[in-house]
């Protein structure tokens, strides 16, 4: 199979979700035609936008093996893209957020469906609950979507214990994330377990490890280059989104201003702003983060404490050093040129991106 680099395995992607979306939703609506929101929610959340990381990164897993991409093996990894868009749906509901990709969360809009129905009790729990059923159904649809990729049985087989266990990872770290926002940490270090168990494996390493062992055959140390690569990248992939999530245009991340800040998200920024703060910039900052009502005014004063305490320089260093780790673990001579190349691309994307 033949791609025009990123961009040319990107659309293959796409269009493989668009027939697969296409072949699933009619069975929705004729199990009743209640479900036909379900289907359109769910349809818009995964076709209208993505930037397709996890599936392109197994590709590029199994390409380093020295595997040759067919429609088949292409299926199989954009799988990995309902698997994000299960987390996407459930994370909107934790952190209580009611903006994604610039349009109500999934949450938002069957609440917004059950006052316009007229339907009987709570209008918020109903949208919660359909927004954990709807992640639940595209959870359920990854796996269905590899299992009738149309890969060799023996090569799905390979790929299923790394495929559990990066869901179960991700699951992990959503369990993570969820308690030390309730702990109100101010560890560096449990953030940063938290940034790499919640997005960083399950990003980068995971579904490169899944690409490669989807591949007729890979060698070991294929993985252990991968994971030398992908944890530090992961890790830096997930500082970005820190810091988009404190510092990014909305017009950019199609989320409010400063939303992790609104929503008192206990990421590593934060905990580094802490360490640093005075008495005074740590009263200031405490005061109104958290806070849903918080206005852009006070937004701005957290932000430049953010700066004035040298925790947004601190994390753009780091956020370098683990770029240039991650693409040291290319020179290693164990996987293609060709998937060489298209990783040191993508380490670029992944950690110079603004959404």
């Amino acid at each position: 199979m033949d791609f025009d680099g990123i961009p040319g395995l990107t659309s293959a992607i796409n269009a493989s979700l668009t027939e697969f979306f296409d072949q699933q939703a009619p069975y929705l609506e004729e199990i009743g035609p209640e479900l036909g929101p379900v289907a359109g929610a769910l349809g818009h959340f995964l076709l209208d936008s993505g930037k397709r990381l996890r599936p392109l990164f197994a590709a590029i897993g199994y390409l380093g093996t020295g595997g040759e991409l067919t429609p088949e093996i292409v299926r199989g990894v954009a799988s990995l893209e309902l698997v994000h868009v299960c987390a996407l749906i459930h994370d909107d509901v934790m952190d209580g957020s009611g903006i994604r990709r610039r349009a109500p969360a999934i949450h938002k809009q069957f609440e917004t469906l059950h006052e316009e129905r007229g339907l009987h009790g709570a209008g918020e729990q109903f949208g919660v609950a359909a927004a954990i059923l709807i992640g639940d159904l595209a959870l359920v649809w990854a796996a269905k979507m590899l299992h009738e990729s149309g890969a060799p049985a023996k090569q799905i087989l390979g790929s299923l214990p790394i495929y559990d266990e990066m869901r179960v990872e991700l699951m992990a770290g959503q369990y993570l994330d969820t308690y030390e926002q309730a702990l109100a940490s101010e560890s560096v270090e449990r953030s940063l377990k938290v940034a790499r168990y919640k997005s960083g494996k399950y990003s980068i390493e995971r579904p490169l490890h899944f690409g490669a062992t989807l591949a007729p055959q890979f060698e070991q140390e294929q993985l252990e280059i991968y994971s030398n690569y992908g944890l530090p990248l992961g890790e830096a992939f997930q500082l970005r989104d820190d810091l988009i999530g404190v510092f990014g245009d909305p017009l950019v991340t199609g989320k409010p201003a400063g939303d992790d800040l609104r929503e008192g998200k206990r990421t590593v920024l934060v905990a580094t702003t802490l360490s640093k703060a005075s008495t005074s910039e740590r009263e200031m900052f405490l005061r109104n983060f958290g806070r849903p009502d918080v206005n852009l005014g006070q937004i701005d004063t957290m932000r430049e404490i953010i700066i004035e305490t040298g925790a947004l320089a601190e994390l753009e260093i780091l956020i370098e050093e683990m770029t240039l780790t991650a693409q040291a673990a290319l020179k290693s001579v164990g996987i293609t040129e060709q998937a060489a190349s298209l990783l040191d691309e993508m380490a670029v994307a992944a950690t110079t991106r603004t959404s």
